[in-house]
């Protein structure tokens, strides 16, 4: 059976069940900004689960920052928004704790059933009270990256962290460092303005400087989609194509592209689809009919997406989850 088969037909045995359930969950979701790549995927997750949470009478809002610029601190204003909005639960990444855990907080205090997704791990989840983890583990995914790199003819790496600050992206690149030492190598990070972040050219142009600075790097991690493309481009602008191999965190229809053609080797799958539609019905299940998930830490990740596995990933990606 199709997903959205699936799906319509739950929604509909919901709706003919509606007489024995309450008024429903509504539940409020902390991710990126509209025009993020991966966080659409996440997006769609979450919506289609949503179409159980709207036939048993709920609702799932979704709030996202206009930028990165200032991450903790705006998504510790959302976090607040969904407790003033009257949230029956929350669902949020722990992006920056030292800003965001006051807020998660205050979800806990006030009696609001809370999932952590993403980011953080299930520390995160343990230190903040959450009912669940739902993601990859970001230290696991950058290992992951660093290994299929340093087996595949990389000797010297670079990370590309064009969030400086971030948990996650910090996560991303000490792994990487990891994983490139687990194979023999070496590999530092090359810290980017946060407004470098998405700006595929700002991404470019620092990438090109940094190798021709530094000519023994092989092998480059990307903790982003558009910094992916960026670094593609600097790479290329370097004279260095052939090169210079890279990996990156999660992708999108462009990246694919790019590692079908060979301009890229690999990217890190945390199945963004799957954060987004497990969190949201652990949590509507939970604060429906008091169900629980034994296994607290539901990971979505690491997978190696490379030229073995290409086109059943673009094949899913074409129909808007991967």
């Amino acid at each position: 059976m199709k997903l959205s088969t699936f799906l319509a037909t739950t929604a509909a045995l919901a709706i003919g069940a509606s007489a024995v359930y309450a008024e429903g969950a509504d539940i409020f979701v902390i991710g990126g900004k509209p025009d993020d790549p991966f966080w659409s995927i996440v997006k769609r997750g979450a919506e289609d689960a949503a179409l159980v949470v709207e036939a048993q009478g709920g609702s799932v809002t979704w709030l996202g920052p206009q930028n990165y610029d200032n991450l903790g601190v705006d998504a510790a204003e959302l976090i607040r928004q969904a407790i003033d909005q009257g949230a029956d639960g929350v669902i949020g990444p722990n992006w920056v704790p030292e800003a965001m855990d006051p807020a998660f907080q205050a979800v806990v205090d006030a009696g609001i059933p809370l999932v952590i997704y993403n980011a953080g791990g299930l520390e995160a989840a343990d230190r903040l009270g959450a009912l669940n983890y739902v993601g990859a583990v970001d230290y696991l995914a950058g290992v992951a990256g660093g290994e299929w790199l340093g087996n595949n003819g990389g000797t010297v790496g670079l990370c590309v962290n064009s969030l400086p600050g971030a948990a996650n992206i910090e996560d991303y690149c000490n792994g990487f460092a990891e994983g490139m030492e687990n194979t023999g190598h070496t590999a530092t990070t090359l810290p980017l303005p946060a407004t470098a972040q998405g700006n595929v050219t700002a991404v470019a142009q620092a990438v090109r400087a940094h190798l021709l600075q530094n000519p023994d790097i092989n092998a480059v991690f990307a903790t982003a989609n558009l910094d992916a493309v960026g670094i593609v481009q600097g790479i290329q602008q370097a004279g260095k194509a052939g090169q210079v191999q890279i990996c990156g965190i999660n992708f999108d229809e462009a990246i694919l592209t790019n590692i079908k053609s060979g301009q890229q080797a690999c990217a890190i799958d945390q199945q963004g689809y799957q954060q987004g539609f497990y969190a949201v019905s652990i949590l509507n299940g939970h604060i429906n009919y008091g169900l629980s998930i034994p296994t607290r830490e539901i990971l979505t990740g690491p997978g190696v997406v490379d030229a073995s596995n290409i086109d059943a990933t673009m094949l899913g990606a074409g129909k808007g989850t991967r």
